[in-house]
């Protein structure tokens, strides 16, 4: 359906041109999932973008071809990149719709989001007026907006990150295209609902032979979604294989490590296996292999001489493509060895004593119910109070980690925000939030400023909570020069450094501005400026839902680190079900602004008792060695 051929796409930036994408060949059939994965930086979404023709100002197309089935006519093809915009406007959301990372910023904050769906439902399909709104209608319900009638009156901020996501695949699928570009489709939603999505896709794809690009981190979801897989590092396609031989039969050191960093429950105590250091600048000429800093099986030749994609065979699988010099000249030119044998899990980072919950927790959480306003008529006049939390508790000790999950829209995010005192004016809060014995619903002035420097929050949306006008090093420094006047110019500047090193962002990223970074590197600036003032407690709505497996990694390690070693806690709100099996003692699921079950994790996880808490198991995509 889809073709490309030595694509290369290259940026004009402030550090010289950027090589995105060098040389990348694809192919996607007609009702096939074609997985593209990889971390942040190295030309995921880009990729999508050169396809779709919706490169940035300072980009472009260098060299290569992509080509497009023609509709209704045998054998014919059509030139993407040769096609003039007026026509290009017809396949892009007709022929071929895509799903942007970032809801928040792809959705009209002055329109209605049914009146969106309409306006490309209209553009592309010959509905018109009412039975365009039904369609647009159909498809909010059919993608999981609870009332679809009345919510295709809101306006997007109105909604939760996971509901903006579903309004945005609502959008693209409306148009019924041939081929969907993808681009972390279920990185905002919750569980059930990516089920919900995922089925819906799967179903799409049996009844209309649609094509499917999944630009994704979630491997997981790869494995029970994906046909194929083609895996990508620094511009560059390493290795692509069917999706049973990928996860049973990885060959490049860089998938195998990938797998081997996946959070869950049988890793628990003992640190994941992050791959060390970040994705090189493609600003540099390479040499040789661009893994080959990182890789823990490098060679003295794979710093000289770049690897072409071999054929790669393995006993059990099937022979396939691979980006190597060890399928060429080194010790598994002959035929690679077995995945190496996961390592024993180790005991528990700090002793059961030491783990045991105090009798008087940091964070206790008494009867908390946040109320908002339903405002009515043309004043505007409050008619009444909508509880977005419903009368929730919480106790959270000191070194110890507690997971809230549930559906978006039940109210977490609201939870931890009222913690934070960010909702102050905009809701009616009652309840108690005692941070060691001072009730954080009743500080002001100094006292509130110090408790913030207590409790800090990471966002889930890194995009809309990063000053697009600051560099990187502004924000990192803002906090502490508002909550730490103590340290000067000098101290404050190794501090960010230091941060900036703990996250995987290189020295030079701190001169650049938000824009200029992935969502998965944004959301590591925002972890960093969390982590800047040294809190006690932090809440983390969801952070590291924009973050590829390697980096997750390394952020779930960081975060176990401090609190080994600062006694940090953690609201850890989140829809990853593997890392809260990972890294929670405790976990509250919470179902319309109530919590329906609390307990331990291992308890909790392993025997739920509420309905509610079983359906949200059972929806959790596994990670399997057989493909779909």
């Amino acid at each position: 359906m889809l073709s490309a051929e030595n694509l290369q796409v290259e940026l004009d930036g402030e550090a010289g041109i950027v090589r995105a994408i060098d040389g990348l060949d694809l192919a996607i059939r007609r009702g096939e999932t074609f997985a593209l994965v990889g971390e942040s930086g190295c030309g995921k979404s880009m990729t999508a973008l050169a396809l779709m023709r919706l490169l940035p100002e300072n980009g472009a197309v260098t060299a290569g071809h992509v080509a497009l089935d023609e509709a209704g006519a045998a054998g014919g093809r059509i030139d993407l990149l040769g096609l003039p915009e007026s026509r290009m406007r017809r396949v892009r959301g007709g022929r071929i719709g895509m799903i942007f990372q970032e809801p928040s910023t792809s959705l009209n904050p002055v329109m209605k989001v049914g009146d969106q769906i309409v306006e490309a439902i209209e553009a592309h399909t010959p509905l018109r007026g009412a039975a365009a709104w039904a369609k647009a209608v159909e498809w909010l319900g059919r993608v999981g907006i609870p009332e679809p009638q009345r919510r295709a009156g809101d306006y997007p901020f109105r909604m939760s990150g996971g509901q903006k996501q579903r309004v945005m695949i609502a959008m693209t699928l409306a148009t019924e295209p041939d081929l969907l570009v993808a681009d972390e489709p279920t990185t905002a939603l919750d569980v059930t609902i990516q089920k919900q999505i995922l089925d819906l896709l799967r179903d799409l794809q049996r009844e209309q032979g649609l094509g499917l690009l999944l630009i994704t981190h979630d491997l997981a979801v790869v494995s029970g979604m994906a046909h194929r897989v083609a895996l990508m590092y620094a511009g560059q396609i390493i290795e692509v294989a069917e999706a049973r031989d990928f996860f049973a039969h990885p060959r490049h050191p860089y998938a195998r490590a990938l797998l081997k960093a996946l959070p869950d429950a049988q890793r628990r105590g003992q640190p994941l296996q992050a791959i060390r250091g970040t994705v090189p600048p493609l600003t540099q000429a390479f040499a040789g292999c661009r893994f080959a800093p990182r890789c823990d099986r490098v060679m003295p030749h794979c710093a000289t001489t770049p690897p072409a994609l071999v054929e790669a065979a393995q006993p059990g699988g099937a022979p396939h493509p691979v980006r190597c010099l060890l399928y060429v000249d080194g010790p598994e030119a002959a035929g690679p060895g077995p995945l190496p044998e996961e390592e024993p899990a180790a005991g528990p980072a700090v002793s059961p004593q030491a783990r045991a919950q105090p009798a008087a927790p940091l964070l206790d959480v008494a009867g908390l119910r946040v109320r908002f306003p339903i405002r009515k008529g043309a004043l505007q006049r409050t008619a009444g109070w909508f509880d977005a939390v419903d009368g929730i508790g919480l106790r959270i000790g000191a070194g110890r980690t507690l997971a809230l999950v549930g559906e978006s829209g039940c109210g977490k995010t609201t939870a931890g925000k009222a913690i934070v005192q960010l909702l102050r004016g905009q809701a009616r809060i009652e309840g108690t939030a005692l941070l060691e014995g001072s009730n954080l619903f009743e500080l002001t002035g100094d006292a509130l400023r110090a408790a913030r420097r207590q409790v800090q929050i990471i966002f889930q949306d890194p995009f809309a909570s990063l000053n697009p006008r600051m560099r990187v090093f502004e924000v990192l420094e803002e906090g502490l020069v508002s909550l730490r006047p103590e340290m000067d110019a000098a101290a404050r500047r190794a501090r960010v450094e230091q941060l900036a090193g703990q996250v995987g962002l290189r020295a030079d990223a701190l001169l650049r501005f938000p824009h200029e970074f992935s969502g998965g590197q944004r959301q590591r600036i925002a972890i960093a400026r969390a982590l800047a003032v040294e809190p006690r407690l932090i809440v983390c709505d969801e952070p590291t839902s924009a973050l590829d497996v390697s980096v997750q990694a390394q952020i779930l390690n960081l975060l176990k680190d401090l609190q080994r070693t600062l006694g940090v806690s953690y609201l850890f709100i989140t829809h990853n079900i593997g890392v809260v099996e990972y890294i929670a003692d405790e976990v509250a699921v919470m179902q319309a602004g109530r919590i329906v079950e609390q307990g331990a994790a291992s308890e909790v996880l392993a025997a739920p008792r509420h309905d509610y808490t079983r359906r949200l198991l059972a929806a959790v995509p596994r990670l399997h060695r057989t493909g779909p």
